[in-house]
């Protein structure tokens, strides 16, 4: 994905518009990514150094540097470089130094060093050629390491990426981003819904008055920390959107550049859906966390079953509630969702409180980070729904006493 640097924008009053690509620019942007993706596939086994140096030689204009410049970064992301060499580069400069040191502590006032002395007796060491120590002594550095594959992608894909990644780039500097759905079949938002999950995006659904659906989603400016990592996750939404929404329009509010200047953006989706995949986001599973945690809940033997939810909970007038995890009793089909709110705020808490208080007839578990500050006791007992604080890491014994609490 592009970096902020490498976004041509210009400010139109208090909105950002991307520069748009015009025909010209576009089939000199297409001999750029032909040429670029030539140089990566005859660079295999070649150092990232080679490789970088061969890009950085191709000719451009200075109106063309930043395209040529995000062409270039999102080859090299498509790019598997790694350390090759058979004995640790450490090692290799540890003895290389030892047996340096004991040939000059050795050597009168009229010898001179013999470099290749050192070298030979070193890989004679370690059994290896001269040759090797030469080309091994840094291979742990970054420049160093050998490109080991490549994501093969057209010139035109490669393309229609850098557009896309000038998009995502913006998105870093958002606040808020607003989504309107506007397709009235809730169902078919379920991959969307289900990535957004999955990518712990604190966000809110709720039916627009026009039939559709509002998406909201908090920024990684509006936190007060890890504002890159949310920042990436959240422009990772963007090809899901792509990919799964027909007719959406995304407005983000951004703080732009070094004043943070308060700016909007506008994303629409295209007009034509292009029949041919240039990226296919991979579907979405469930984090790492909940992985665990349904392993050691079927550890405890209960007579629940569980696993990922696929229902959206809709209560007309008030919200959407998407859960992470379903419980079933497979004789009387009684069922209970389970959400995880661990990373999400305070505000989106209350929402969730607010959600069941106005008539949420689901059983829903709400698992709530301590670090939020919020009592269980919010939700009272006679509610169907009810609030499970945890601190660290969450206890599937304790959600399981709850789903025995009838």
């Amino acid at each position: 994905m592009l970096t902020v640097d490498l976004v041509t924008a210009r400010r139109r009053g208090d909105t950002l518009q991307l520069r748009k690509i015009d025909a010209r620019t576009r089939v000199r942007a297409q001999e750029l990514s032909e040429t670029y993706l030539g140089m990566a596939r005859s660079h295999l086994g070649e150092a990232r150094e080679i490789l970088v140096a061969g890009l950085d030689s191709v000719h451009v204009s200075p109106r063309e540097k930043k395209l040529a410049d995000g062409l270039k970064k999102l080859v090299l992301d498509r790019c598997v470089f790694e350390m090759s060499s058979p004995v640790e580069p450490s090692e290799i400069r540890l003895k290389l130094f030892r047996r340096a040191s004991r040939s000059r502590a050795l050597l009168s006032a009229a010898d001179g060093f013999d470099r290749d002395e050192v070298i030979q007796a070193v890989a004679k060491e370690l059994s290896l050629e001269p040759q090797q120590i030469e080309r091994f002594v840094f291979a742990d550095l970054r420049d160093s390491h050998r490109l080991e594959s490549f994501k093969e992608i057209d010139p035109e894909g490669l393309v229609a990426l850098y557009e896309r990644s000038l998009r995502q780039a913006v998105l870093l500097k958002a606040s808020k981003v607003i989504i309107a759905l506007s397709d009235t079949n809730l169902t078919s938002y379920r991959p969307l819904f289900r990535r957004m999950k999955f990518l712990r995006l604190m966000h809110t659904v709720k039916r627009d008055p026009s039939g559709g659906f509002r998406v909201a989603i908090d920024g990684p400016f509006s936190l007060f920390s890890s504002v890159t990592k949310y920042g990436l996750k959240l422009a990772m939404l963007l090809p899901v959107l792509e990919e799964h929404a027909h007719a959406w329009r995304l407005e983000a509010t951004l703080l732009w550049g070094k004043d943070r200047t308060r700016l909007s953006f506008t994303v629409e989706a295209p007009k034509r859906r292009s029949q041919t995949r240039h990226e296919e986001p991979d579907p979405a599973g469930l984090p790492d966390e909940l992985v665990a945690f349904i392993d050691k809940f079927e550890k405890l033997g209960s007579s629940w079953q569980v696993e990922q939810n696929d229902a959206i909970l809709d209560l007309p007038g008030i919200g959407l509630c998407i859960p992470d995890l379903v419980f079933m009793q497979p004789l009387s089909g009684e069922k209970a969702y389970f959400e995880v709110m661990g990373y999400w705020s305070r505000d989106a808490v209350w929402k969730r409180v607010e959600l069941v208080e106005a008539g949420l007839a689901q059983r829903v578990i709400f698992a709530v980070s301590s670090r939020l500050r919020v009592s269980e006791d919010v939700l009272p007992e006679r509610c169907p729904s009810s609030l499970y604080v945890y601190k660290g890491v969450m206890s599937p014994r304790r959600v399981l006493d709850r789903l025995e609490k009838r």
